[in-house]
């Protein structure tokens, strides 16, 4: 048995804080979805799983979920979808389009009962509601058949971090049941238990476009493939994702910090499918107040987003020239006050100094 394990395609994702680059994040999602497919059809997989989330959420525009179904429709050979936590099977949701009913080849499955697919039999355990703290492969009967079983189920594997309990999945549910591999959604990393023996019979194949700045090993699908009953999984990582997600965090602490990171951007080159967030923090020298600007000038200019946090730097207390290279008057007496106040937090002070250097740069001639 050989087939490929997807989720989290999170398709009707706005994306409207990266401004006229969402519109390119949007329709990257959707050409993700294409070559999910394509890697399916060259890896000559028996079936596709997609283990919840093929929607952000149950309001998106009903042209995206016919697009949805044309590019699963295209594979041919089964796709079996369970709705997730984003896209519940409640009244009026995606799974009610007449789309899915237009292709034989793909079955939204809402039940919880076996279904027989090449070499063995799949276990869906389908989203009915937002959120839950119950186990949704509870169902699975822990019993062997003769053939190789499959769980597909959308959830948090106990041990993840979480604020509560969102669809409780236990570390041992596939040891548990029997199963031969339970395919998870939910998770946007890519993530591969092994248990006893070494052998991985649990993952999140994690999103197959990257969704945000953060995610490890995101942009990929698993081919999974399993000789017979029992047998240890085989799995192949493929990439499928097309933009990057770049996020850069330093601590200034010395000169030349700052400088040493805008060359490292400028190093990067041009291009068209990398979003980057370059977070800073640490202290900041008044001549380097330039290179700042230099470095949202890169970002603007080289890349498809860019951002620059410079909200956590604070003026280096041993760089005088803070307050010495304002311009007399009303200016470097207000500077002088904010930095010998004992009544303004230190990061207030800080904030407000590098504002009013800024205001004096801005209006000098």
């Amino acid at each position: 048995m050989r087939f490929l394990h997807t989720a989290d395609w999170q398709i009707g994702m706005k994306a409207t804080a990266l401004g006229s680059a969402g519109a390119r994040v949007r329709e990257e999602r959707l050409a993700a979805g294409r070559r999910v497919v394509e890697a399916a059809k060259d890896f000559r997989v028996d079936f596709i799983l997609i283990a919840g989330d093929l929607f952000e959420h149950n309001a998106v525009d009903r042209v995206l979920v016919q697009k949805v179904a044309d590019i699963l429709g295209s594979f041919g050979s089964p796709v079996l979808v369970i709705p997730g936590n984003h896209d519940p099977l409640t009244r009026g949701s995606v799974w009610e389009h007449p789309a899915w009913k237009g292709f034989g080849n793909v079955r939204v499955l809402g039940e919880e009962r076996p279904i027989e697919v090449p070499g063995g039999t799949v276990y869906p355990c389908p989203v009915l509601e937002r959120h839950s703290g119950r186990n949704p492969t509870a169902w699975i009967p822990a019993e062997r058949t003769g053939a190789v079983r499959i769980g597909l189920a959308h959830g948090t594997v106990e041990g993840v971090r979480q604020d509560e309990p969102d669809y409780p999945v236990p570390r041992d549910a596939a040891e548990r049941t029997g199963l031969d591999y339970l395919a998870l959604g939910h998770w946007h990393s890519t993530t591969i238990y092994a248990f006893s023996g070494g052998a991985p019979r649990l993952a999140y194949s994690g999103t197959p476009e990257p969704t945000r700045f953060g995610e490890r090993e995101s942009g990929q699908v698993l081919i999974v493939e399993i000789p017979g009953p029992e047998a240890a999984p085989a799995i192949t990582t493929v990439r499928t994702g097309g933009l990057e997600w770049i996020a850069l965090a330093a601590e200034l602490g010395e000169p030349g910090d700052l400088t040493r990171l805008r060359e490292r951007l400028e190093g990067m080159g041009n291009s068209g499918v990398a979003l980057i967030e370059v977070v800073l923090s640490g202290l900041l020298m008044a001549h380097e107040r330039a290179e700042l600007d230099r470095m949202e000038e890169i970002l603007g200019s080289r890349f498809l987003w860019g951002r620059l946090d410079a909200s956590r730097l604070r003026p280096s207390p041993e760089d005088d020239s803070w307050v010495e290279d304002l311009p007399p008057g009303i200016i470097r007496d207000a500077a002088t006050r904010l930095r010998n106040s004992q009544n303004v937090s230190p990061l207030v002070a800080a904030r407000a100094l590098m504002e009013l250097y800024a205001m004096a740069r801005e209006v000098s001639p």
